[in-house]
């Protein structure tokens, strides 16, 4: 008995020891960005916008080309971790693709782009989007690295992706701005390090620039972490509106608008609620906005294909921000039905105003 005990507990201390030595890998290698941080540019062929110019803008979390219909999510309260194989991965950007190059929007905001993860078979979605708005400028902000994400069962595993924002427009500068990150040690270890992707745009015949800052909030924090966030971002695009800039902001909020009407998003018992994002919050040279013609965004607790989608559950998360000096004309979700991704994508038609 004596020696059945000595070989448990030495292979309890090699458990705890490994165990230890992962954490402490998973410590040093820990992606910790600068509060600022500049981003490369890969530039197209564009000409500046102008003043009276009427602009398309498009804001898509693509869910990292995974979580298309068939896929439900363990964070969401379904069971799958790995929610794609690599044709539906495939299929999934090939859609995506199609309806960018449909569009052609003359800002596009995504989130959830990888570029090296496991959960897309280390497809570099960057690149493989970039074939669908040829000649366009583009900048990518990192959000979530990790070299093994190791929960659940199977694990995550690596990760590295980030948000993408492309331009028709040539792109003076791009940079990334940490937000608050309101998880502390081990846990931020395997959380996303949110940011905000600025990018700098000259504006013919004017000595402002068009701001675009495309954004992701945070998910699935206690509600401290979005208010943080989103305190942040409202005051980085006060600060850009009061020198004059222009000013265009879009993303996935993770929050529904308090002055949206989305009577229609009852949530259903059980389910991740999104948290409430305050209008008066944003002050008067800012205006928020969410379409309210469709769901921005789906539950991932069961696959949508083949379900009842008057007994599903959905949301609007998704919208823009934009200052005073901008003009919306027009604004809508586009209706994809959720094939490719869980979110649809939402446009806005604005005009510079002179």
């Amino acid at each position: 008995m004596k020696k059945l005990l000595k070989i448990i507990g030495a292979l309890l201390g090699v458990i705890v020891l490994l165990a230890a030595l992962f954490i402490a890998v998973l410590t040093v290698t820990e992606y910790k960005p600068a509060d600022r941080e500049s981003v490369s540019v890969e530039q197209g062929s564009g000409q500046a916008p102008a003043p009276g110019q009427p602009l398309t803008v498009l804001s898509w979390n693509i869910g990292y080309g995974a979580l298309g219909d068939n896929a439900d999510f363990f964070m969401d309260g379904g069971k799958m971790v790995m929610t794609a194989d690599k044709a539906r991965v495939d299929k999934n950007l090939q859609g995506i693709r199609e309806r960018l190059a449909q569009e052609q929007a003359d800002l596009v905001f995504l989130q959830e782009v990888d570029i090296d993860s496991d959960r897309s078979y280390h497809t570099n979605e960057r690149r493989a989007l970039s074939e669908a708005l040829p000649g366009s400028s583009s900048a990518f902000a990192s959000n979530y690295k990790s070299l093994f994400v190791p929960y659940p069962l199977p694990p995550i595993g690596h990760v590295d992706s980030g948000i993408l924002t492309f331009s028709s427009f040539p792109v003076s500068a791009a940079e990334r701005v940490q937000l608050p990150c309101p998880f502390s040690w081990p846990v931020r270890l395997g959380q996303l390090k949110r940011c905000l992707l600025v990018t700098r745009i000259p504006v013919e015949g004017s000595d402002k620039e068009l701001v675009a800052v495309n954004f992701h909030l945070e998910a699935y924090d206690d509600g401290s972490g979005k208010k943080a966030q989103t305190d942040m971002l409202v005051s980085f695009l006060n600060a850009e509106a009061e020198k004059g800039n222009y000013v265009i902001a879009g993303g996935d909020c993770n929050q529904v608008l308090s002055t949206a009407d989305a009577s229609w998003q009852t949530t259903l018992p059980g389910l991740w609620a999104p948290g409430l994002l305050d209008a008066e919050a944003f002050g008067e040279s800012l205006t928020p906005m969410m379409p309210e013609n469709a769901p921005t965004c789906r539950s991932l607790d069961r696959p949508l294909a083949g379900a009842d989608p008057s007994a599903f559950q959905f949301y609007l998360i998704d919208g823009f921000i934009v200052s005073s000096n901008v003009r919306a004309d027009a604004l809508e979700t586009l209706d994809e039905g959720f094939v490719c991704a869980d979110h649809n994508p939402v446009r806005l038609r604005v005009t510079l105003l002179p």
